[in-house]
């Protein structure tokens, strides 16, 4: 088993329809959709803007459909606000239009996965309307939770999957599996399972290593491990993984989270799993920096 590189990045081709959804209650992405939208309504492309973005935006008039059905509906859908606003758009064009180009604009603090900024929006919007502009193909996971012979939730992440401790439970054991292996049980506040994108967030801070974006791996990380023995391992993506939590007692208790933006409460018993998804999430390249200039303007890596 090896991980492997995805294929290079390839142009966008033809974009004739746009998708426009940003961050709620934010007014600097609010600020960011009404510039976006101005300057395409100047653009022969058809517009469409989700319900509540249009809403917040205080745009009256033009094409709207729920965010749920935005990725179907159009050639690239264009995300404006921070990295948690693309993790939820990840998962939802995952779900229904997993070939539809996500042009992802930074109107936050960090942004670190919104690598482009706002004063290269529309630079990068006229290249995604020459079919100029390049994708980058993500790899995502398929993570879901079983109990017994049923299947509590199936979700799709860009970043990673976490089983944790609550805060009023003690430490707790994770038996880990691969292809069905035992590979260890690692006592510790959790286990975290991170994809390549995922692996600058929380499995970092958490002691992991940077894996380049488009390298085929999972991460599996301990969250404060009891031994300094348990340490991080990286994977081929093709080897699903599966946790299961030791629960008996009453002072442990764990949940589930996906990509930070759902959480299900674990039982003694249940398993979860987490494998590679079908379709990696195609991401519009910024233009004006590489991967490793983003992790040194982002995070001062390499910095002395």
């Amino acid at each position: 088993m090896s991980a492997t590189a995805a294929p290079p990045a390839a142009p966008i081709g033809p974009v004739r329809s746009i998708g426009v959804t940003g961050k709620s209650h934010s007014e600097p992405a609010a600020a960011a959709v009404r510039d976006a939208i101005a300057w395409l309504g100047q653009r022969p492309v058809r517009v469409v803007v989700d319900e509540v973005t249009a809403r917040g935006a205080g745009l009256n008039g033009g094409e709207r459909c729920p965010r749920e059905e935005l990725p179907a509906a159009v050639d690239l859908v264009l995300v404006l606000g921070g990295d948690g606003t693309l993790l939820s758009v990840a998962h939802v064009v995952a779900a229904v239009a997993p070939d539809t180009p996500v042009l992802a604009v930074n109107c936050g603090s960090l942004g670190f996965l919104t690598e482009i900024t706002r004063p290269e929006m529309t630079e990068a919007l006229q290249l995604a309307l020459d079919g100029r502009a390049l994708i980058d193909l993500r790899p995502m996971a398929r993570a879901f939770i079983r109990r017994g012979d049923r299947e509590l939730a199936d979700r799709t992440v860009l970043n990673d999957l976490v089983v944790q401790r609550s805060a009023r439970s003690s430490i707790i054991d994770v038996a880990i599996t691969v292809r069905g292996h035992l590979v260890t049980r690692w006592r510790a506040d959790g286990v975290m399972v991170a994809t390549p994108t995922g692996s600058t967030g929380y499995n970092l801070a958490a002691g992991g290593p940077i894996v380049y974006p488009t390298v085929g791996a999972l991460i599996i990380t301990p969250i404060a491990p009891h031994s300094l023995t348990q340490r991080p391992v990286v994977i081929p993506d093709d080897a699903p993984v599966t946790l299961r939590p030791d629960l008996r007692g009453s002072h442990r208790e764990a949940a589930a989270t996906f990509d930070g933006q759902m959480s299900v409460e674990l039982e003694e018993g249940d398993a979860v799993q987490i494998e590679r998804a079908p379709h990696p999430l195609r991401v519009v390249r910024s233009e004006s920096r590489h991967y490793f200039g983003v992790l040194r303007e982002k995070l001062q890596w390499g910095g002395g």
